[in-house]
């Protein structure tokens, strides 16, 4: 591990101890952004690079760091360009029931070689999200038992998303729990891309469950974020469309209309605490009703 990644690992880890001792702990936008800037001070992170398992060893010595025990799975994904050795990241938090509502987001970084492409907010800013909302719902009585999931393997190697060049650690991640019965235990999968962007707009996916979809829209407007979560509609394919097909709830939480997407311009000028707050706040305040609806639905 680098002296930096060090350093880092123990400041954090510091603000994390004075915390942990908070009855209520809120979201802190100032904390995921400075993971954020963590991981963009690796540098670029695709699969199978230096920077990825730079970025690996960051998530895992902060999941330690509030107490949590992460599991890498590792895997071999047959891409356009050869194998690549991958490996997702799993945390658990656990609560009243052992079902699971997972957490999600990528923590890779495009391929490029024509210019240095760093991620902020495509990679950045989700797996940041995933790490603050975990120091947030340690401190909290989950009814179900919380996993933090951040996918390897998101984009695409080649330049155009096409065929399953795509989506390679959530669509591992669901195999394995078919293969291992686990699927069975997941309720809902709520997934997080691209959250980050100063001027946020995230449209209603049209794939992702509608009832689940409709809870963190109906939180987004209690709480006055209905100019950042828009009532229009648009279909992507993402890291949830492997858990749709398998027949569990799903919705992505994505940005899309990012003018730095997939560019040498995502860099922390175009990513904002802000709207990682605005993301950050919604969840936390749909989540209570995310659970009453599984637990109603028993």
């Amino acid at each position: 591990m680098s002296g930096r990644l060090a350093a880092a690992f123990v400041a954090l880890a510091i603000v994390s101890a004075s915390a942990a001792g908070s009855a209520t702990m809120a979201f802190d936008s100032s904390r995921a952004f400075e993971h954020m800037r963590q991981l963009v001070a690796i540098g670029p992170r695709p699969s199978g690079s230096a920077g990825i398992q730079q970025a690996r060893e960051y998530i895992e010595g902060q999941l330690k760091a509030i107490g949590l025990t992460p599991q890498e799975q590792a895997f071999d994904a047959q891409t356009p360009f050869g194998v690549v050795r991958m490996a997702n990241v799993i945390a658990r938090i656990p609560g009243a029931r052992p079902e699971r509502i997972l957490l999600t987001g990528h923590f890779d970084t495009k391929l490029y070689r024509q210019f240095r492409f760093v991620g902020a907010n495509d990679g950045g800013s989700s797996a940041a999200m995933l790490l603050e909302l975990a120091r947030v719902l340690k401190g909290r009585k989950n009814a179900y038992t919380i996993e933090f999931v951040f996918f390897d393997g998101e984009e695409a190697v080649l330049p155009e998303w096409g065929g399953t060049d795509h989506t390679y650690g959530s669509r591992h991640y669901v195999e394995a729990a078919k293969h291992d019965g686990s699927i069975a235990s997941i309720k809902a999968m709520i997934l997080f891309d691209m959250i980050g962007d100063r001027n946020l707009t995230i449209r209603q996916e049209t794939k992702s469950t509608p009832w689940l979809t409709a809870v963190v829209w109906d939180s987004a407007k209690r709480l006055g974020h209905h100019d950042a979560f828009l009532d229009d509609r648009f279909e992507v394919e993402d890291d949830h469309q492997p858990f749709l097909d398998a027949g569990l709830p799903a919705v992505d939480i994505i940005d899309l209309e990012y003018n730095a997407w997939h560019t040498a311009n995502d860099t922390l000028d175009e990513v904002s605490a802000r709207s990682l707050q605005a993301v950050g706040d919604v969840f936390l305040d749909a989540l209570p009703r995310i659970e009453g609806k599984l637990s109603n639905s028993k």
